[in-house]
């Protein structure tokens, strides 16, 4: 079978980034399937272009073909749909030319790539699996990014209309099925976010990204992920800030994004001694940076909607062998809680967070319980291979019945 998956975000194990495609579709090549995958050469992460990428590309069997995206992901929201745009136009130009495809696989956000998809597929009459990984439009609207009425009407259609006429749709968190049922969807699927157990060793030694910090003795906080509009990392600066006189307790935060720059200046601002950024990582080096990490944290802004989500970063910790310290309510919090992987704090709460983080630095036995717990939890019902069986034998099931 082969198999087209549209992805202007996509990034391999060597590139920093979310790397649930890349797993999923390196074991539907060792299970027969050819894979095709149409990506941006623009990282999602840093907005930096890969000019050292050739267009086309071999990763373990699957075949990677770049198509030409404005590089402007950074910048402002105009811009950011100009570069949605520019990909949703070359990577149907690009997918047109691909022959003898099985099905054609898109995933939203952003949404308008599934349009592609949704498009590639018709043409080329083969069935149409949508991928929801978040809730746009309403993710943009709940934190204002998304505020003018017609853009909005826009968006809400184009989402309705692709949950319709998708042959499926698979959520990768508990928290959306409500919504893409209530919006059109018929046959909806749950393949949760999870991580690769195998990928980690709690007990190897650590190493954040091969950079010098003098932090030998530290009790270390790690932060690794996206830095922006959503990740309410002022929250997590003003915690430090608080324990600024804790001199064993140490915070670092690992990745990029369009807040980044701010973020330095208002760490800058603070004066913060205990606290240091640093480049995101390829997810091949992410296992050994989270060994040097006491604890992780996730946090997002306090609006309801982002109680729905399955952040990866929680599954990536909780594989790690690490405690949790979890900003966030909701489906996530109900996975934390029954593994008994950590602690829940509210969100936007500066000094609970600070609190949390004293705890942990306080019970350190405690703080590895949890973590071994987490792991366990993890591998018994969210390992990265059982989620790919699953999804390859949703895949056979839906192109065997359309060619029935």
């Amino acid at each position: 079978m082969h198999i087209l998956l549209i992805h202007q975000a996509f990034a391999a194990l060597d590139e920093p980034g979310g790397t649930r495609h890349h797993e999923i579709a390196q074991y539907l090549v060792k299970r027969g399937h050819c894979v095709t995958i149409i990506a941006s050469p623009v990282s999602y992460l840093t907005g930096k272009s890969g000019d050292q990428i050739a267009a086309e590309e071999q990763q373990a069997g699957i075949r990677i073909l770049r198509a030409y995206t404005y590089s402007a992901l950074h910048r402002s929201f105009v811009h950011r749909i100009f570069s949605f745009l520019s990909f949703m136009v070359s990577s149907f130009i690009t997918g047109y030319k691909v022959k003898n495809v099985d099905l054609v696989w898109g995933t939203s956000p952003p949404i308008f790539q599934s349009l592609t998809a949704w498009a590639l597929a018709r043409i080329k009459g083969t069935p149409f699996l949508l991928e929801i990984r978040d809730l746009w439009p309403a993710f943009a609207i709940a934190v204002g990014v998304l505020r003018q009425p017609q853009l909005i009407a826009a968006s809400e259609w184009l989402e309705k209309f692709l949950y319709q006429h998708a042959d499926q749709v698979v959520v990768n968190s508990p928290g959306f099925i409500d919504h893409v049922r209530d919006h059109g969807a018929k046959n909806v699927v749950l393949i949760p976010n999870g991580a690769d157990t195998r990928m980690f060793d709690p007990h190897a030694p650590g190493d954040i990204g091969h950079h010098s910090i003098d932090i030998p003795g530290k009790f270390i906080a790690l932060y690794a992920g996206a830095h922006g509009l959503s990740n309410d990392l002022g929250v997590l600066l003003q915690a430090a800030a608080i324990l600024k006189n804790r001199s064993e307790i140490f915070f670092v935060l690992l990745g990029d994004g369009k807040d980044k720059p701010a973020l330095q200046k208002q760490a800058q601002d603070l004066a913060l001694p205990n606290l240091k950024f640093l480049p995101p990582l390829p997810k091949n080096e992410m296992p050994a940076a989270l060994a040097a990490a006491d604890a992780c944290i996730a946090i997002l802004k306090p609006i309801p909607i982002y109680g729905t989500v399955y952040p990866n970063k929680v599954f990536d910790y909780m594989a790690a062998g690490k405690p949790v310290l979890l900003a966030m309510q909701g489906v996530i919090r109900e996975v934390v809680e029954a593994a008994g992987a950590g602690l829940v704090i509210p969100p936007g709460d500066p000094p609970a967070l600070a609190e949390g983080i004293t705890y942990l630095a306080e019970h350190q036995d405690e703080g590895f319980t949890m973590g071994t717990r987490g792991r366990s939890y993890v591998k018994k019902y969210f390992d990265r291979p059982d989620q790919a069986e699953k999804f390859a034998r949703l895949i056979d099931d839906l192109v065997d019945f359309d060619k029935v």
